[in-house]
């Protein structure tokens, strides 16, 4: 068997290293990405020792991307999409112009060409999708609307770095007096109709290419991915389930970026969103979860290796301009842009942290940019000193957009939803900002946390029962549902102590955590036991250890599904007693 395995080296160099740094960081109560950030600087070829593959891993965390994308899109419906356009359109585009301009002026200080500011300053516009997706998985609100406003923005971004990756090169020919278009259609039309398109036709062929995808992918996709997916169930195998979910996203992603030119990260988001109508995409969500996340992590490794940290001695200013425009004149515009449209403060600064770092379309940009002698070298190493040191103080971002919320919403108060009607369809989204929720009135009641297959069931026995109970849930599907019962809703995660002090957690009767994830129920009865020791809190389990974990943390009760159902079966074969005569 061969020695020289630079793949598996890869993988195994990147995963325990990250793995490693990751739980220091953990310990040390900063967030795991910084540890795989870390990770990455060590086996990147600026540090001595073990040196990763440099075309390896980025190639690996593509595929993070695209699962993560996949992964949004299983939450995400054309209706959400299309119910934010309104002001992800506009603020996309804005955020996108301003940065540019930002990026232009820092490098005519620095002596650059306009073609290279140009091309620098969109590489500081556009945030990175891990980034920005996994700040929102671990504060839960990719499902929230403010969530959705969040990821529709990130669409309009990627598309329009899909159209700029087309017209830079055919800009850069044309001012070059080659007059060549790197994308392959626009060259095949050019050679057989004898004619130049110029920038105008490639900005039209390639809105053209992008709106067929789509086109696709609602008229044919729609029909065909639910159909393979629900064939694939019927066969009772979970391993080619999983193996038909993994060939779906890889597959409509890889397809999309060779047939119609857009990135494969934007073909993954509408495979799952097509996917999403489907009663299988929960179970196609858990499916792709374990991938995902391995995959994420070797996103930030192979940021991390392309990280050369004298740069920070050498160019000190122009890197603190650049990280300046990433997090203050990036997340300003968007802010503004936000609270045009008449949203909360919270969901502005939630928008603005979230989209306060750049990443992989920046990268890509940059590489572009050095090798059509747009931007010197010394730009690419900025764009990348700016992305991980923005990815590092991005959740410092969130921690400090908490800090000074409760200051902004007293500057600039909340403006009022319009009563009239509105003529569009995405006008401001009605939203009820978390901080804004006032705090229960009940006392001596229940508190039900999740609302899913287990929780409602318990809701539904305890509105029959009258007794009284409230629900902490963060998806806005149940909402609807929650309101037409009568039952009172805290939305937001059970382990933060705020959420659980509206709840008056100090008031309840018991706490009964109904989700199914034992990490994040573990920390919700880790919280509820350390703010009120005296509360009865019941939990449900799949496995034994899970039982052992949470009982551990503080739950008095835990019940296994599994056994409970093997009980039932145990007494449904017992011999009924024969009727007495």
């Amino acid at each position: 068997m061969p020695h020289d395995t630079p793949l598996i080296s890869t993988i195994v160099g990147g995963l325990v290293l990250a793995f490693i740094f990751g739980a220091l960081a953990h310990r040390l109560r900063l967030p795991p990405l910084v540890g795989y950030l870390f990770a990455g600087i060590l086996v990147g070829p600026h540090t001595p020792g073990f040196v990763a593959d440099q075309s390896l891993a980025p190639e690996l965390a593509e595929i993070g991307v695209i699962l993560l994308m996949f992964g949004v899109g299983l939450h995400f419906s054309l209706k959400d999409l299309l119910s934010v356009r309104g002001i992800a359109v506009p603020g996309a585009l804005a955020q996108i112009g301003l940065a540019t301009l930002m990026g232009l002026a820092l490098a005519s200080l620095l002596g650059w060409p306009v073609g290279g500011g140009l091309v620098f300053g969109l590489a500081l516009s556009v945030a990175s999708t891990v980034v920005l997706l996994k700040a929102l998985q671990e504060r839960r609100l990719v499902e929230t609307e403010r969530g959705k406003v969040a990821v529709g923005w990130l669409i309009v971004e990627d598309l329009a770095m899909v159209l700029a990756l087309v017209l830079i090169p055919a800009a850069a020919s044309i001012a070059d007096g080659t007059s060549q278009s790197s994308d392959p259609l626009a060259a095949l039309i050019s050679s057989k109709l004898g004619l130049e398109l110029g920038i105008g036709g490639i900005i039209g062929l390639t809105l053209l290419k992008v709106a067929a995808f789509v086109v696709l992918m609602l008229v044919v996709g729609r029909r065909v991915i639910p159909w393979l997916l629900h064939w694939i169930a019927h066969t009772g195998s979970r391993e080619l389930f999983r193996l038909g979910v993994l060939a779906i996203a890889l597959g409509v992603a890889m397809g999309s970026a060779k047939l119609f030119g857009v990135s494969l990260a934007l073909g993954a988001f509408f495979a799952g969103m097509i996917l999403s109508e489907s009663e299988l995409s929960h179970r196609a969500a858990q499916e792709s979860l374990p991938l995902r996340d391995a995959f994420a992590v070797l996103f930030f490794v192979s940021v991390g290796m392309l990280f050369d940290p004298a740069i920070l001695i050498e160019n000190p200013l122009p890197v603190i301009g650049t990280v300046f425009i990433i997090i203050v004149g990036k997340s300003l515009v968007a802010f503004f842009v936000v609270l045009a449209f008449r949203h909360s403060v919270g969901t502005a600064l939630t928008i603005s942290a979230s989209l306060a770092q750049i990443g992989e379309f920046s990268f890509i940009l940059a590489e572009l940019g050095v090798g059509l002698k747009l931007i010197p070298a010394e730009g690419r190493d900025l764009i990348l000193a700016g992305a991980i040191l923005s990815i590092l103080l991005n959740p410092a971002i969130f921690a400090l957009c908490e800090t000074i919320r409760p200051g902004l919403e007293a500057r600039f108060g909340r403006k009022p939803a319009p009563t009239a009607p509105q003529a569009s369809t995405a006008g401001p989204l009605a939203e009820e900002p978390l901080s804004e929720a006032p705090p229960t009135r009940l006392t001596d009641h229940i508190i039900l946390v999740g609302y899913g297959r287990v929780g409602s069931l318990v809701g539904q026995d305890l509105l029959a029962s009258g007794q009284p109970f409230l629900v902490i849930e963060d998806n806005d599907s149940h909402a609807d549902a929650l309101k037409a019962a009568g039952v009172e809703l805290i939305r937001g995660n059970a382990a933060s102590p705020a959420v659980l002090e509206r709840a008056n957690l100090a008031g309840a009767r018991s706490l009964v955590i109904a989700i199914p994830d034992p990490f994040e129920a573990g920390q919700a009865i880790a919280q509820g036991r350390k703010l009120t020791p005296a509360l009865t809190i019941i939990a449900r389990a799949h496995s034994d250890a899970e039982v052992e974990h949470l009982t551990r943390l503080g739950a008095d009760m835990v019940i296994m599904g599994e056994r409970q159902i093997a009980l039932e079966m145990i007494a449904a074969l017992k011999p009924q007693p024969a009727p007495a005569l």
